[in-house]
């Protein structure tokens, strides 16, 4: 502990203590005093402020749920509580059904935040326009259109005053007149409100702080009176409504305050002893949040960066190392998991029971498990399913309220039995498209026993009897190796991650350069006359790479989910994934590496590495993928016949087949208009296709397709600097990964352009190629993972 306060306080300002969100509300204060001992003043960081239009909705709310019950939150699905919610809800304003508009007398569904107008404040003072990016699609479909909240609230309110009811979009109209009665009001730039409205809209912010004060913050928007009870509404809001807009205005609101709270309290919460055999915590995933993105099949099918799953939640168990090369599983389950098989258990919490599917974690702690939440939401309907059938299991039955009223994310009555059955579905992806790691060494090579199933180390060359029934050790298949190597291809003899320490660097950069070295030896051992091609082709003009810092990488999967958007990339559904048939362009693969029990993670960005020298376009029978004279990997989707040579002779496995017609690219809708029962099959709808970026070909069933580089980004690049008379600059193109990416981990760019960001990245002693000892010559450039341990925290 003593070692930790010497953390914080050697970060002062730069440190920074942040809750997961499951603690309990006694903890806040503590994160809060110590966040004000370290004088956090980053403007950056700014907690939850309330307005006064806000604080007196809380009072209603809280209202509301005192003469209900407690525990009340915005939405059924994720409420703990939820009989008594359902006598107060009256309104919902939900673009799609939902658990919670199932139990509203009313329904006013709300434009897509894509088609919304508002406003927002990120960074205190710096307030940001929201403008659509199409117009609203259902807004004019007769009676039963979408209309933005904000409208039908000043409707509602009488407010219609404020904003030009004829306008296409009259909320638009309302957050222009607040702006310029108290934005444009408070700065001295413009003298213009139009001027002053079109640079905002422009730039997209509006720093107050170097304009002036806004008075109140917020833009004012508190500053209208509320509507009493008595106001008369329009006859679209139902009248019961306006009454309750009424309910104890006078409520007393709790305010945290960090420097008054029980101390003793706290202490005694947090120091009590809990000797419990098992416990359950139920967490949000990135993907699915608390379950508000369960309906977005890019999310569903994007793979969790910690089970590495998709299309479900499954109940993650502890491993625990038995010594030497062997471990075992909770309750031995899920022995063939490396084979996609998982077994299923009946997890029963407080006598209520559920039958999920299980996957191990490694440096789980033992007698702990998690479920995510989110899942098994019936009513909303989940991507490529009837209305009715869930993905995954609903958790939130099992969450309780604490005798202080806050939402209890954990339980420790969970039952778990042993194997009731197997997972015919397991969609996991961390076993799929696997690069063949062995476990071959100076001590020599472990083998698999087809006969026995066990592995032995054999130095040297094999018998031919030994050939017969031995085949090398698939690491990343059977999940662990040598644990003095590492844990699911951490570390091999082959280089696909270098990763070290940051006191370690001189020591990394030496082995790095080594193992360069001498896979460039090998490389140079060839009658193909590689550094004279290079010369006479990539000299001239551009020669595209990317480079890709582990250390920055979090493995979230922003970059995977926006190259699924750019380039159409089909979604197949967890069936097809289970079957390793999944189409991503860009996966995230995960190593383990370290100590066994607390390991460390590594994520890799894999991408087509755009081979100078591609082993798959020697093989194609047909030439449909081949090289052009930027050093990009290009694909002829009307010559490719489906033979899948190059996928087979790609060492990075990153080719993707078109095992169906994924797409509908095939379909010719008027001679098959009854397919699933439908009159207009789902992916010929023209609604349908508005997902489908314009600007890239939708490929077909039996098209092998791969990453481009964003090869539609280079030429509108390229068009754009031929307009305006000028060569093309790096930063004209920025692929979809890389635009996506929270961290910068991905960088893209001419490596002919010395000034560019990649050229000098190319110089980092800590870049290395993917598999550079089989001389792919690959466009796509990693830096090794470089962490920074503190032994005292770890031991």
């Amino acid at each position: 502990m003593a070692r930790f306060v010497e953390e914080l306080e050697s970060g002062g300002v730069d440190a920074l203590i942040v809750l997961d969100g499951a603690n309990p509300a006694y903890d806040n204060p503590w994160a809060g005093r110590i966040n004000a001992v370290l004088e956090r003043n980053d403007p950056d960081y700014e907690p939850t402020r309330l307005d006064a239009d806000e604080i007196d909705d809380r009072s209603e709310e809280a209202d509301a749920k005192a003469e209900n019950d407690p525990g009340v939150d915005s939405d059924v699905i994720d409420d703990p509580i939820r009989a008594g919610f359902r006598r107060i809800l009256t309104i919902s304003m939900s673009g799609i059904p939902t658990e919670t508009s199932q139990l509203c007398e009313y329904i006013t569904p709300n434009h897509h935040y894509l088609e919304s107008w508002s406003d927002a404040e990120a960074v205190q003072g710096v307030y940001s326009l929201i403008q659509p990016a199409i117009v609203p699609i259902f807004a004019s479909v007769n009676r039963y259109g979408t209309r933005q909240e904000g409208e039908s609230l000043l409707i509602w309110a009488g407010e219609t005053e404020r904003y030009d009811a004829t306008a296409e979009q009259p909320y638009m109209q309302y957050v222009m007149k607040n702006w310029e009665e108290t934005a444009f009001a408070a700065q001295n730039t413009f003298t213009s409100f139009r001027s002053f409205w079109d640079s905002a809209l422009h730039d997209g912010v509006f720093n107050a702080a170097a304009s002036g004060t806004i008075q109140d913050y917020g833009l004012g928007y508190g500053s209208p009176a509320r509507p009493s009870a008595t106001t008369t509404a329009p006859a679209t809001a139902p009248e019961e409504d306006v009454a309750a807009t009424a309910i104890l205005p006078q409520a007393e609101i709790v305010v945290l305050d960090v420097n008054d709270f029980d101390e003793s309290d706290a202490v005694r919460r947090i120091s009590a002893a809990v000797q419990v055999e098992s416990e359950i915590t139920f967490y949000e995933t990135i993907n699915m949040g608390n379950g508000v993105y369960a309906t977005n099949p890019w999310l569903q099918e994007c793979p969790d960066p910690v089970t590495r799953t998709v299309w479900g939640n499954y109940l993650t168990i502890p491993v625990t190392w038995t010594g030497g090369n062997s471990y075992t599983a909770y309750k031995d389950l899920n022995g063939e998991e490396y084979k996609g098989k998982a077994d299923l258990v009946e997890l029963s919490v407080r006598e209520t029971p559920e039958t999920v599917t299980v996957v191990r974690q490694f440096g789980q702690m033992p007698g702990t498990f998690g479920l995510a939440l989110g899942y098994g939401r019936r009513l909303t309907g989940a991507p490529g399913r009837a209305l009715g059938q869930s993905v995954g299991v609903n958790v939130y039955p099992w969450l309780t309220v604490d005798a202080d009223g806050y939402v209890q994310y954990y339980s420790t009555e969970a039952t778990i039995s042993g194997r009731v059955g197997v997972e015919d579905e397991f969609a996991s992806v961390q076993y799929h498209h696997t690069m063949g790691l062995t476990t071959s060494n100076e001590e020599g090579t472990t083998y698999y026993d087809k006969r026995t199933g066990e592995t032995q180390k054999i130095a040297g060359e094999l018998t031919e009897e030994q050939m017969e029934h031995l085949e090398p050790y698939n690491v990343d298949e059977v999940t662990v190796m040598e644990i003095g190597e590492g844990m699911q291809g951490g570390l091999t003899d082959r280089s696909i991650i270098f990763q070290g320490t940051f006191e370690g660097l001189p020591e990394l950069r030496e082995h790095i350069a080594e193992r360069r070295a001498e896979s460039q030896h090998l490389n140079e051992q060839t009658l193909y006359p590689y550094e004279e091609y290079v010369k006479d082709i990539y000299s001239q003009g551009h020669w595209w790479a990317m480079h890709v810092d582990l250390t920055a990488c979090i493995g979230c999967a922003a970059c995977e989910v926006a190259c699924v958007a750019e380039n159409n990339v089909p979604v197949v559904g967890k069936y097809e994934v289970s079957r390793h048939h999944e189409m991503k362009w860009l996966r995230i693969d995960r190593y383990f590496y370290g100590d066994v029990e607390n390991p460390r993670a590594v994520y890799q960005p894999m991408m087509c590495q755009h081979c100078d020298n591609a082993p798959c376009e020697n093989v194609c029978p047909v030439n449909a993928t081949q090289h052009s004279d930027e050093g990009a990997n290009q694909m002829i989707y009307n010559r490719c016949i489906g033979t899948r040579y190059c996928a087979n002779n790609c060492p990075y496995k990153v080719r993707r087949f078109n095992w169906l017609d994924y797409t509908t690219a095939d379909l010719f809708s008027s001679n098959e208009p009854e397919i699933a029962d439908e009159d207009l099959p789902f992916g010929a709808d023209n609604l349908t296709r508005m997902v489908l970026n314009p600007d890239v070909t939708v490929r077909s069933r039996g098209v092998i397709e791969k990453c481009s580089f964003c090869a539609q980004r280079l030429q509108s690049g390229k068009l754009t600097a031929k307009i305006e008379k000028r060569a093309l600059r790096d930063s004209d193109v920025r692929t979809a990964c890389q635009t996506a990416c929270p961290t910068g981990a991905i960088t893209f760019g001419d490596r002919n352009n010395n000034q560019g960001d990649v050229r000098r990245k190319l110089d980092n002693p800590l870049n290395y190629l993917a598999l550079e000892e089989v001389n792919t010559q690959s466009s796509v450039f990693y830096a090794a993972r470089v962490h920074n341990p503190i032994d005292a925290l770890e031991s």
